[in-house]
């Protein structure tokens, strides 16, 4: 069987390389491989797939994100993909459409039953407790690896459904979706199934956008509201054993903390204003560990230059590695912006680290607000 490869330039991120495999037409499938370091021109996407990202978010970093292959469905068009996918395509028949996404974000991306709620909104369903969240889960396996699939159809003469799978892997949540007119969506659930199995990785390891430092109820975020770049960052004291760590997009710096028995990190963040207010910031942080939201928030207060800061400390199960883990989460107010400090790991290295952490958050010195 021959084939032949077609490189196709795409906006901003990524590119498709077409190879036709030779067969009856009818059943015709086509085996696309998504580069995401080759340039791609941005698009708009279509309305069957309303944009899921806060207004005016930064665009992501895509250099160095994996190769993608997988085999296309029989009547799924390819479309150029935006600065938030890397692989877009279509689905018409009868006058009716359908949109399918595939989309990388860091972390858990909210959790299972903020993005199930979100989506549930998108086609006027009713939000939904935890609770019931394990009756609209349903096993799916993407690249080899075990995933999970919702099916969610809305009501009504124009009703909308969608179908997403959502697969965790290197610290990355991929989602894959197909949205658009119920009866159509329904119809290509087993080629959407089909594609999520062809799914295989290849290259470098991902560097998404680091959706997981918004809470859902987060105000868009744009450069006006950033209160620094990450050159702009405070200066510290920081302690023995931190390591520089790579950055990710909203991150002003990040240090690790390695031991024989386990590891933890250090994340910090900021934004303009109150940065979505503490029940949000705390609910996320919570999500991380894999807890329930809660509407009653038990913290402290630490001393740091210019006022107080407020400390929440919880404990759980990390929801990226499944092991037990201790989050302390800090907010500083400073100058007109809320800056956000995390460390979160291995239960008795958070704990061994603690002091340290509340003296480095003590330490900085903050550039004067822009």
């Amino acid at each position: 069987m021959k084939s032949v490869s077609c490189p196709i330039w795409l906006p901003f991120a990524v590119a498709l390389v077409l190879l036709t495999l030779t067969g009856c037409k009818r059943d015709e499938v086509k085996v696309y491989q998504a580069d995401a370091n080759e340039a791609a021109a941005s698009a708009t996407p279509s309305a069957a797939m309303p944009m899921t990202m806060p207004p005016g978010l930064p665009a992501p970093d895509n250099q160095g994100r994996p190769q993608l292959k997988f085999i296309l469905p029989a009547g799924w068009k390819e479309n150029p993909a935006s600065q938030f996918r890397v692989a877009s395509f279509s689905v018409s028949e009868n006058g009716q459409q359908a949109d399918v996404s595939v989309i990388p974000m860091d972390g858990m991306a909210g959790g299972n039953l903020a993005n199930v709620n979100r989506w549930r909104g998108q086609i006027g369903l009713e939000q939904i407790e935890e609770s019931a969240l394990p009756a609209l889960t349903e096993k799916a396996e993407i690249a080899g690896q075990a995933a999970e699939l919702f099916d969610l159809a809305g009501t009504g003469g124009a009703a909308q459904r969608i179908i997403a799978s959502v697969l965790h892997r290197e610290n990355t949540a991929w989602f894959f979706k197909i949205t658009g007119a119920s009866e159509l969506v329904e119809k290509n659930k087993a080629a959407f199934i089909a594609f999520l199995k062809s799914v295989e990785f290849g290259g470098s390891p991902a560097l998404p956008m680091n959706m997981s430092q918004l809470p859902p109820s987060h105000p868009a975020i744009s450069e006006k509201n950033v209160a620094v770049p990450p050159s702009d960052k405070p200066s510290w004291t920081v302690p023995a054993g931190w390591s520089d760590a790579p950055l990710t997009q909203f991150l002003i710096a990040k240090f690790s903390i390695a031991a024989a028995d386990g590891e933890a990190a250090v994340n910090v963040s900021s934004l303009t204003g109150q940065g979505g207010g503490l029940a949000a910031n705390v609910n996320r942080w919570r999500g991380q560990l894999g807890l329930p939201p809660i509407s009653e928030i038990i913290s402290t207060e630490i001393e740091v230059p210019g006022g107080k800061a407020t400390v929440v400390d919880y404990s759980g199960t990390d929801a990226k590695t499944g092991k037990p883990a201790r989050l302390l989460g800090v907010m500083v107010p400073q100058s007109g912006a809320t800056w956000f400090y995390k460390l979160m790991g291995d239960e008795k290295i958070v704990a061994a680290q603690k002091e340290a952490f509340v003296k480095f958050i003590q330490s900085a010195k903050y550039p004067d607000a822009h």
